[in-house]
């Protein structure tokens, strides 16, 4: 393999990480609106995709082990060190894949931090209001032969064993 190969494989992979970044936004509008119907859809592509890059990663890995023995580099070298070593103009072509790598991955990391936070607040106002809205009657208005309200039955509904 040489460095065209592993160049190419980077560009795939920053395609891929801004396609993630495009599904986890289009997850968090679907949060934010409520269109809940969409997320085991949305949920379903993600999950298509990390294991795409999950392939890809394995092959880019592949490719930069063998880059870095022909450049006399220890096993498993980093994107950045395999640039500080790499010859021109693949140390400024690795160096900037690098640069966008660290920057789709950080959107990544605070984007998926903002939808679970979304997530665990809408279940935590969810299960709010079931508890404040006060014990669920399931006998309401029934009366004994005596003439007395019957005692009702009250059950409590929380999500924390969903959560």
């Amino acid at each position: 393999m040489d460095h065209q190969h592993l160049s190419t494989l980077l560009w795939r992979e920053q395609e891929l990480l801004d396609l993630l970044l495009f599904k986890a936004e289009e997850k968090q509008y679907l949060i934010l609106t409520g269109k809940s119907r969409w997320l085991a859809r949305i949920a379903h592509e993600i999950e298509v995709l990390l294991e795409q890059l999950r392939t890809l990663e394995l092959e880019r890995a592949a490719a930069t082990e063998q880059i870095a023995g022909r450049l006399g580099m220890e096993a498993n070298p980093s994107l950045r060190q395999l640039a500080e070593a790499a010859p021109a103009p693949w140390d400024d072509l690795y160096a900037k894949h690098h640069e966008a790598l660290l920057v789709l991955v950080t959107e990544l990391r605070g984007l998926s931090d903002a939808n679970k936070e979304l997530i665990e607040s809408g279940l935590s106002v969810i299960n709010d209001a079931l508890r404040s809205s006060g014990p669920a009657t399931t006998a309401a208005g029934t009366y004994t032969q005596a003439g007395r309200a019957a005692g009702n039955a009250y059950r409590s509904v929380t999500l924390d064993g969903a959560l």
